[in-house]
């Protein structure tokens, strides 16, 4: 057998191992996605509830939504709007995690294989993995960036509707083109910066986390390595991710969100530094921890 037979006479994980990988992690991603998108919602939602800037500029028509927490949200939204809008902007969020997960993927092993290097026992020390997991989340996100922008902003529809805007898009396709038509190709890519910043925090608080607190529990309880351990793990790092990607989490939805000129230009926020600064200044350092809970959860 010719060893161009033998290669297709193997299956077809061995033969395309990388895009095969490619394959099963965007729909792990994508069904992991819609399962949890009624949290991301509603902390988008959370995340420009009072926000000082639009006060300030008087962008705010109609009659301001009062202040609520993460349940009251989630129940206003579907009393409000309806249950099926807790999905709303779903699509582009499957867009982006299939971009955002399989380009973080091959990223990863190209940066493993081929940039940092295994030691010579063939292990991949500690630190290594940190800078190769921040390095592939911060290059996922930002090709995968255009798709949370439009995602973010087909959460906010609902809310407009409220408060008697004019809806922006007819639907995730009328989105691209509007934003694309309206400030170019660096129009789509409006709040990446921090969008990756996010992206490296969080992927940096899930790798250092969990491996420390799965060996501290192993060493110092009497728990095994099972799914008890694993899940305890899971918690503790989804919550310093959480605590570390918040804050920019939080900039990055309202650099998206805000409304712009007819040259694609933010009206409320000149940078990413002048929206935190604006946000710390007008309702407290706190402010950069709005829809921390919903965060956390889906982590």
């Amino acid at each position: 057998m010719s060893p161009a037979e033998e290669d297709k006479s193997l299956p077809l994980p061995e033969r395309w191992p990388r895009a095969s990988k490619f394959a099963l992690s965007a729909c792990a991603a994508a069904v992991a996605e819609l399962v949890t998108f009624p949290l991301d919602l509603t902390k988008t939602r959370l995340q420009v509830q009072g926000e000082a800037a639009v006060h300030r500029n008087g962008a705010a028509a109609g009659q301001a939504v009062p202040y609520r927490g993460m349940l009251r949200t989630a129940a206003g939204i579907v009393q409000e709007e309806g249950l099926r809008k807790l999905w709303q902007g779903a699509t582009p969020a499957v867009y982006r995690h299939i971009v955002y997960s399989g380009v973080r993927m091959v990223a990863y092993e190209h940066l493993r294989d081929s940039v940092l290097g295994r030691s010579e026992d063939e292990s991949f020390p500690f630190w290594k993995a940190v800078v190769g997991g921040m390095s592939a989340g911060a290059i996922g996100q930002f090709f995968a960036s255009p798709t949370d922008l439009v995602k973010v902003q087909m959460q906010m529809e609902g809310k407009r509707k409220l408060e008697g805007k004019p809806l922006r898009f007819r639907g995730v396709h009328h989105a691209f083109m509007k934003i694309l038509s309206e400030g170019g190709i660096r129009g789509l890519w409006a709040g990446w910066v921090p969008n990756v910043q996010r992206a490296a925090l969080v992927n940096m608080g899930d790798l250092t986390t969990y491996d420390s607190v799965k060996h501290f529990l192993l060493l110092n309880t009497p728990l095994v390595d099972n799914s008890v351990t694993h899940s305890v793990a899971s918690c503790c790092s989804g919550l310093v991710a959480a605590v570390l990607g918040t804050p920019a989490d939080v900039v990055k939805t309202r650099i998206m969100n805000q409304p712009r000129d007819k040259q694609g230009r933010g009206l409320l926020y000149k940078s990413s530094m002048d929206c935190l600064i604006q946000t710390v200044q007008g309702e407290g350092f706190m402010s950069l921890y709005k829809g921390f809970i919903p965060t956390w959860m889906r982590m």
